[in-house]
């Protein structure tokens, strides 16, 4: 991720979508964890991204842009907003209905659930870190501490909210798609220079 970061910036790559499955890891955002004791047993990696501490594991769809802001005016804002609105897109193509919650990152249900967590980081415009949706994730690991600030029993899931499981490759699909329409620029089907675009979950 940080090596396509500067070969972004150098322009020798386009605007590229890592899209990856961690097994269990707790990292924790430059805004800290709150000085909380985190769970034993579970790697914890600092990040350079947003946020606090949250859980990434196996049912997980992560997302990481490596986006050149310039030519989209350098607003992370914006570029925030755009992440999360390919993720709800995502999730009602799923018969899920989320959304954003005033003052909160990430995508929520009913205001209350959240589903997907969202932290970036940015370094001379160019973005990396990004969203991590939950579709069938464990979600007895965020309550042995407080993701990003939260109880854990406010995270969800898509198969929670289904009531069902939910199969990851047309969860996957359906995001790159929304991704590629909310940022009004299409996703490679082919490599990069020397790395995949879309690199298989």
């Amino acid at each position: 991720m940080r090596r396509l970061r500067a070969e972004r910036r150098r322009g020798t790559i386009p605007d590229t979508l890592i899209l990856v499955q961690h097994p269990p890891v707790i990292t924790v955002g430059v805004q800290g964890s709150d000085g909380e004791e985190l769970p034993d047993g579970i790697p914890v990696v600092p990040v350079e991204r947003g946020g606090k501490a949250t859980y990434h594991g196996p049912g997980q769809l992560v997302a990481y842009p490596i986006v050149d802001l310039g030519p989209r005016g350098r607003d992370v804002r914006r570029f925030v907003h755009d992440l999360e609105e390919a993720t709800v897109r995502t999730l009602a193509g799923a018969g899920i209905v989320a959304g954003h919650v005033p003052g909160q990152r990430g995508v929520w249900v009913d205001g209350r659930r959240k589903i997907a967590s969202v932290g970036i980081a940015v370094e001379e415009w160019v973005t990396f870190h990004g969203v991590a949706l939950n579709i069938s994730t464990d979600l007895a690991a965020f309550r042995g501490f407080h993701p990003c600030g939260f109880s854990g029993d406010v995270m969800t899931s898509m198969e929670r909210e289904l009531g069902r499981p939910v199969p990851r490759s047309p969860v996957v699909e359906a995001f790159v798609r929304e991704y590629s329409r909310q940022m009004e620029t299409p996703v490679p089907t082919g490599p990069a220079p020397g790395v995949p675009a879309v690199p298989t979950p």
